[in-house]
């Protein structure tokens, strides 16, 4: 008996003292975001926006946004005459420009980020009178596979916070 303990303990040893592969976890290489230089560039997307409306040049408007960009509009009595005055004349009134007061920014990601504020928007009818229109604004933000923002998803709200 004593002879099979000591057998069970040399074999105990023996496998134990083996040698084993040693499991090495190394560290996920992950991209170092520049957080300034990516709010730079959404605020350069931003003021670009704002100046293509500005300068009328509305079909370049596409430039600015994700090929399957989804936006909703506000819905306040003020917006609705604004597109059934757009939709009676063949989209004539389109903003004369627009500003948008960002509140937050946000980087999620080295590829999302998400802006939310407030925009004003001006338009003058056809007699002439200048109209502003507010609107609570969230935009997600993707950047495409050449490094440019662009806009992807928008959510806008009449009610207008503070």
């Amino acid at each position: 008996m004593k002879n099979a303990v000591i057998l069970l303990l040399v074999l105990a040893l023996i496998s134990c003292g083996e040698k084993q592969d040693k499991v090495v976890v190394k560290p996920v290489q992950t991209n170092e975001i520049d957080v300034e230089a990516e709010l730079a560039k959404i605020e350069q997307v931003r003021k670009s926006f704002e100046q293509t409306v500005k300068e009328r040049r509305y079909e370049d408007l596409g430039k600015f946004t994700t090929e399957d960009m989804i936006s909703i509009g506000p819905g306040s009595e003020d917006w609705i005459a604004y597109r059934k005055l757009r939709e009676q004349h063949g989209n004539k009134f389109r903003y004369d420009s627009i500003k948008m007061n960002p509140k937050e920014t946000v980087i999620l990601s080295d590829t999302m980020a998400y802006d939310f504020g407030i925009s004003s928007v001006y338009y003058t009818d056809e007699s002439g009178t200048v109209h502003k229109m507010e609107d609570t604004f969230m935009v997600i933000m993707k950047k495409t596979k050449d490094g440019e923002w662009k806009l992807h998803r928008e959510l806008a709200s009449s009610l207008v916070i503070d």
